[in-house]
């Protein structure tokens, strides 16, 4: 598996698994990352200081992403965003790389990070609390995604060289 920062014509082949994952646990609806208006432009949103996307592919094929940018505009804290991967990845390995590769980026531009996920992706939730994100009992101020039920900050300043 390799890992590469997006480029434009990653869009749609990202926008599809990010759609595809939402379907599956029910997240294609107001409130979440289905809603939002740069899912089918992430190299454009992301191509900016303090933002970065990265794709993960195996064999050529893009099968998962994630991203990091500031969290409502905050100089401290970001927001692991759009971080799906297509079923065939799941269980690879591949979330772990992209996790570590976004965080590494994160603690140099951020003192926190926080993500907004969903209680049905079980999966996931076992996986932030696996590598050092705390629950919240609630979202952060400022949040766009207000049909999220699970959210988590991560303290980077912790891990810095």
């Amino acid at each position: 598996m390799n890992i590469r920062g997006i480029q434009p014509q990653d869009n749609p082949a990202i926008e599809q698994i990010i759609r595809e994952s939402l379907i599956e646990f029910g997240g294609n609806r107001e409130g979440l990352a289905w809603a939002d208006s740069s899912l089918h432009s992430l190299y454009e949103f992301y191509n900016e200081e303090g933002k970065a996307y990265w794709i993960l592919e195996d064999g050529g094929e893009i099968v998962g992403g994630c991203g990091i940018a500031s969290f409502a505009d905050s100089n401290e804290v970001c927001e692991l965003q759009k971080m799906y991967l297509s079923k065939k990845a799941r269980g690879s390995g591949g979330a772990l790389k992209l996790l570590e590769t976004a965080l590494e980026f994160a603690k140099i531009h951020y003192d926190k990070c926080y993500l907004e996920t969903l209680q049905d992706m079980q999966a996931a939730n076992r996986f932030y609390k696996k590598h050092g994100f705390e629950s919240l009992d609630a979202p952060l101020a400022g949040s766009e995604h207000f049909a999220c039920d699970a959210w988590y900050m991560k303290d980077l300043s912790v891990t810095r060289n």
